[in-house]
């Protein structure tokens, strides 16, 4: 996620009758997009202003940029190419628009700095909630992931570990002993388990339920703002956190749906039990990773402007709390001896 004091900043620059931004504007037009065409959505991983009807096509689509400060600014071309890819090989994710001079990503020179962006058409259909999925849209949603994961295996160039970050635990909260502690078990962990081509290669990062649109019971995905390279079943934990806690399915219809998903992900690609049974690991390294990519978000404006993020600062902090909290749970819980997983 991007710092607070980033979105904040952009908060500011967006009109807070019309939603519009010049910011917005000037990588609106590469787009061949008018001024006022797009209209600030959210901001998070990335901004995201919405067009509602894109010159030419009249499709609503939606611009997604980075400053050049995020970490995200290098990797945009190579998420825009695997949508694009993946697109082409027949996977249901969104495809990336091309600017007027026929790019999928452009960088562009703005009031607030220079950005790099794309554009992405709307997907079709409707969101659905964990109250409304059915199993078969859980098989749906799990054969959907297990595309992704079968249909990238040759791209992703450009994108990093995932668990590349796990190592700055230690720096970051040096003075909380108790979540170092337990990130250094989940490290070593980590290092007992294969990274084979079957079990490690390009994840979406963030597949779960919002993620996707639905029209019945067939999914179309899109964001793939966290795309990386990393263990499948840690995709798979991301994916379903909704209807887990700490692993481990939250009630009978939970694991009901979780069991669905994985019969819809088995039967486009292999998944084992002892793989399948990593999944508090991989909780818990997601988690640690999340408090790592938070360490420096919630900072607070410091130019004397009004802070606009009050509420989303406050649930970024408990959402920090449980996170750790998930961490030290399952973490007292792993069997170091036993961490090898499938050979």
């Amino acid at each position: 996620m991007m710092p607070l004091v980033e979105i904040n900043d952009m908060a500011h620059a967006v009109d807070d009758d019309t939603w519009c931004s010049p910011v917005a504007d000037a990588v609106a037009h590469h787009w061949g997009c008018e001024p006022g065409a797009a209209k600030w959505w959210r901001s998070s991983a990335s901004h995201v202003f919405v067009v509602p009807e894109m010159p030419g096509t009249g499709l609503r689509a939606y611009l997604r940029f980075v400053p050049a400060s995020s970490r995200a600014f290098d990797r945009l071309e190579g998420v825009a190419e695997l949508m694009d890819r993946l697109a082409d090989r027949g996977t249901a994710v969104v495809r990336p628009l091309r600017t007027t001079t026929g790019e999928r990503v452009v960088t562009a020179k703005t009031p607030a700095g220079t950005v790099r962006a794309m554009c992405v058409p709307a997907a079709p259909g409707e969101e659905v909630e964990v109250d409304g999925l059915s199993r078969d849209r859980a098989r749906c949603w799990g054969a959907l992931l297990a595309e992704v994961h079968d249909r990238s295996v040759d791209l992703g160039g450009g994108l990093s570990d995932l668990h590349a970050e796990l190592p700055r635990a230690g720096e970051l909260f040096g003075d909380d002993t108790a979540l170092v502690g337990a990130v250094e078990t989940l490290r070593a962990h980590l290092t007992q388990l294969p990274r084979d081509p079957a079990r490690y290669g390009v994840v979406h990062g963030d597949f779960e339920l919002d993620n996707l649109a639905w029209r019945g019971d067939r999914a179309t995905a899109f964001d793939f703002d966290e795309a990386a390279r990393s263990w499948y079943v840690a995709d798979i934990a991301s994916a379903v956190r909704d209807l887990t806690t700490a692993g481990e399915a939250c009630s009978a219809r939970h694991a009901d749906l979780l069991d669905a998903f994985v019969t819809g992900y088995r039967a486009v690609r292999p998944l084992s039990d002892e793989d399948l049974a990593l999944l508090p690991l991989f909780t818990a390294v997601n988690a640690a990773l999340g408090l790592v990519g938070l360490h420096g978000v919630l900072d607070a404006p410091d130019d004397g402007r009004e802070d606009k993020l009050s509420d989303l600062r406050r649930n970024l902090l408990t959402y920090r709390a449980e996170q750790r909290a998930t961490v030290l749970t399952v973490t007292a819980g792993l069997d170091l001896a036993g961490a090898g997983g499938p050979g």
